[in-house]
């Protein structure tokens, strides 16, 4: 298995693949890997020729200091995981000197207005980071498709626009959320969650799922009254913000038409904040 630390040294490997009408995969991460990213890599093995994995915690894309501190670093373990699904599988694993050259700081980009929502809204400055560092990994591995998560379908979404205002010519494939056997999406930050927390914690799914069901048959604010109370029932949750939108604007919901709409949520149990969605079509 080959772990490259150093664009050049990845750059050097890539190079064939580039010159000629092999494909590259790509599967950024942040690493403590779970079943998830996991799954976005089989689809890149089962498409491409090659498939690389990044896994670099960056630390433009934190508001919150004390976040990105907590954030696990578990690299030895995820190249395991890695190999043991298979070993032809690429890993880049830079440092940050190795991304940011010494100036750690965003790029401003203006996506439509995709950021200003709800992640964007309550994360000043998420997805300018978001935005620094995949431009920068797409310009690094040159990846003929790339495989995000719909657990961060506001990116996912912000990634797109990125790809089509810098006319990167990539192909950006939306993978479907994986969830753990109790509906918890499965997400890195669910490894801080004691074990009654991340059993509780199906309970954001559970209130999706009725979201979902009342969605068909009643009004959006009778929808948004639902959650609200149904968390208020549960004091241990905090919510940050439930959210309708339209899923291609992302802006949110006012009154049902002939659109696809999607319901996100961001909810705090203890100091571990938790984001999911649902497709509410």
């Amino acid at each position: 298995m080959l772990i490259f630390s150093k664009k050049d040294q990845l750059q050097a490997h890539l190079a064939p693949y580039w010159h000629s009408a092999k494909t590259v995969g790509f599967v950024p991460t942040m690493g403590a890997l779970h079943s998830g990213h996991l799954s976005l890599m089989q689809q890149s093995l089962a498409a491409n020729s090659i498939t690389v994995v990044s896994i670099f915690v960056n630390p433009t894309q934190f508001n919150n200091p004390e976040d990105l501190e907590k954030y696990p670093r578990t690299l030895e373990a995820d190249a395991a995981k890695i190999e043991a699904l298979n070993p032809g599988i690429i890993i880049f694993a830079p440092t940050v000197e190795e991304m940011y050259h010494g100036n750690t700081v965003s790029s401003h980009y203006n996506f439509d207005g995709l950021e200003n929502q709800m992640e964007g809204a309550h994360r000043p400055g998420h997805f300018d980071g978001v935005g620094t560092i995949v431009k920068k990994l797409f310009e690094m591995v040159q990846p003929t498709n790339a495989y995000f998560g719909e657990k961060d379908f506001q990116q996912l979404q912000i990634v797109k626009k990125l790809v089509e205002k810098e006319h990167m010519g990539i192909n950006i494939v939306g993978c479907p959320i994986s969830r753990e056997d109790s509906g918890l999406a499965m997400s890195s930050r669910n490894e801080r969650l004691s074990t009654d927390e991340r059993s509780g914690a199906a309970l954001i799914y559970e209130i999706l799922q009725e979201a979902r069901q009342r969605f068909q048959h009643e009004t959006i604010d009778g929808v948004k009254s639902y959650v609200q109370h149904a968390f208020e029932s549960h004091p241990e949750f905090k919510p940050e913000y439930f959210e309708i939108a339209d899923e291609d604007t992302l802006l949110p919901a006012t009154l049902k038409e002939n659109r696809k709409y999607r319901a996100f949520i961001a909810v705090f149990l203890g100091n571990v904040r938790l984001i999911d969605n649902i497709s509410l079509n």
